[in-house]
């Protein structure tokens, strides 16, 4: 089922998110698989067909909410980049594992982030290996019996994904040239 932005509470979305559902929502860079931290991880990993090794970004709603995960010192000319189109990899409080965070540059996701509190996988919504995905049509064909709904905030731009650095060794490392083109320097 397509829904348009315009005419959906974010309160009925974060609620949908909160009641572990799988949502198509739009970000400021693509449409995403969204669904609530840890629990629909397997289910989002089901419908792209994506590996178990491969983690997905998970999105705040605002850019210091990234200090309630990491201990990490995140460089200031980073976080200038928040909210907008840039992911960043940190270790985890435990300095056991590391996870991908974004603080989205649209505003309308990041209250519905807000109203739940935690944090919101996100992921592009395509098969893995496949192209991404941009047009609600198409998406409903492919994915709209594995989804409870598609937020259809109408075109997405270029598609271009976020950038993905990686900081959890010290320096920052360029994984991924997304919107946001960056250097690979000391985060030290």
């Amino acid at each position: 089922m397509i829904v348009q932005k315009s005419l959906i509470a974010k309160e009925l979305v974060a609620q949908k998110i909160r009641d572990k559902k799988v949502l198509i929502i739009p970000t400021d860079t693509v449409y995403g698989f969204s669904g609530i931290v840890p629990d629909t991880d397997a289910i989002i990993r089901k419908i792209k067909g994506r590996e178990e090794t491969k983690p997905f970004i998970q999105l705040i709603g605002n850019p210091t909410d990234i200090y309630n995960y990491t201990n990490d010192n995140i460089p200031s000319e980073l976080l200038s980049y928040w909210p907008g189109p840039l992911t960043i990899i940190v270790n985890d409080k435990m300095g056991k594992s590391t996870t991908a965070f974004r603080c989205p540059g649209d505003l309308w996701l990041r209250s519905v982030i807000n109203l739940l509190g935690e944090p919101v996988f996100s992921t592009s919504v395509n098969r893995s290996g496949m192209p991404i995905i941009n047009d609600v049509v198409e998406m409903e064909k492919e994915f709209g019996t594995e989804v409870d709904c598609i937020i259809d905030g109408g075109e997405m731009g270029n598609g271009i994904p976020s950038t993905l650095v990686d900081i959890s060794k010290g320096i920052i490392t360029v994984l991924r040239q997304g919107a946001v083109k960056i250097s690979s320097i000391d985060s030290k």
